[in-house]
């Protein structure tokens, strides 16, 4: 009997030092997010104040070489410190997308602290991993072994809800910091709905004529973001190391400036993929002046194609370009 009520005695002891340790931790909280809301309020006085300032100093004409180079100078200040703003909010709670808020509602994504951000972002990076290697096997399955329509829409079904995780996934990455940008985000849009399209496709003589083509460019595509995420994340991992990069960059479907060691391996796969693409689209709109053609989403993939060859291929090229100058400016 002593023994249970020693327990008892023990474990009401260990309660109320539970009630005062949660009473501490709401306190915290408290406090943690009025200096939130104070740190979020003072970063947009400061953002409207630094661009009135530009505003001022665009329609300075001093004639003066002294007063001309200090404001140079302090343009190059104001620069930096709209970078630091960045980094500051990728800290503080901040309004989502609309994009987040059709998906989530109005949900607090922001990840407060950077262990909490990297294991997010890795997590990411393993999604597309073990992803890519699922649509390869998917793809070799239904191209050279099951010929049934059930197995295709299971295959196309998993490319849909592979794309559109990702896009939420990359805009809780941008809301906590990522720097993913430009045409590599809408790329993932735009691969959603040219798999949805896929998926509604019925069945018939055009689906059948572009199926293998179609299977076989997955399966390629599969193979080459295989060694883009092996050749990017070890690239990341050097610059990363050298202090060059953000720990929260991300390894994309696309040529990216910081990639640039291995450029002669990478860039013939790459080219050819893009290409393929425009091959799709060409094909796609040659069976859509098919005399048996009456689906709609033959012009429909055919145009979706076409924009992601435009995409891929331009801005590869301007990545390519940009690099290229800055290294003969380097050389000069």
């Amino acid at each position: 009997m002593q023994n249970a009520l020693d327990a008892w005695q023990e474990l009401q002891d260990d309660f109320h030092q539970l009630q005062e340790t949660h009473k501490t931790y709401k306190q915290k909280l408290e406090e943690l997010t009025g200096l939130q809301a104070a740190c979020s309020s003072s970063i947009k006085k400061q953002k409207e104040r630094l661009k009135e300032l530009q505003n001022h100093f665009k329609r300075c004409d001093s004639q003066d070489s002294s007063e001309r180079e200090l404001i140079l100078q302090i343009n190059n200040q104001i620069r930096d410190r709209q970078n630091v703003f960045f980094d500051m909010e990728a800290y503080l709670p901040k309004r989502n997308s609309l994009y987040l808020n059709l998906v989530l509602g109005n949900v607090n994504v922001t990840l407060l602290s950077d262990q909490a951000k990297f294991a997010y972002k890795d997590e990411y990076e393993k999604f597309k991993l073990y992803l890519t290697i699922i649509l390869l096997l998917g793809a070799v399955a239904c191209r050279f072994v099951l010929h049934y329509r059930v197995t295709d829409e299971v295959f196309n079904f998993l490319l849909v809800w592979y794309y559109c995780t990702l896009t939420i996934r990359e805009s809780i990455l941008i809301s906590n910091g990522s720097r993913i940008k430009g045409w590599w985000v809408s790329h993932h849009y735009i691969s959603t709905f040219l798999s949805g399209v896929m998926l509604t496709w019925p069945e018939g003589l055009m689906y059948q004529m572009f199926r293998n083509q179609f299977l076989s460019f997955s399966i390629f595509q599969s193979c080459v973001q295989f060694l883009q995420y092996y050749y990017q994340s070890g690239c990341l991992y050097r610059l990363r190391a050298l202090g060059k990069r953000n720990h929260l960059d991300l390894t994309v479907e696309g040529f990216q400036s910081w990639m640039w060691r291995g450029l002669t391996f990478l860039l013939p796969f790459l080219f050819f993929g893009q290409f393929w693409q425009l091959y799709n689209a060409i094909n796609l709109f040659e069976l859509s002046r098919h005399e048996q053609c009456k689906e709609w989403q033959v012009s429909v993939l055919g145009l979706t194609f076409l924009i992601l060859f435009l995409g891929n291929f331009l801005t590869t090229l301007k990545v390519v370009h940009t690099k290229l100058q800055k290294n003969k400016t380097k050389k000069l």
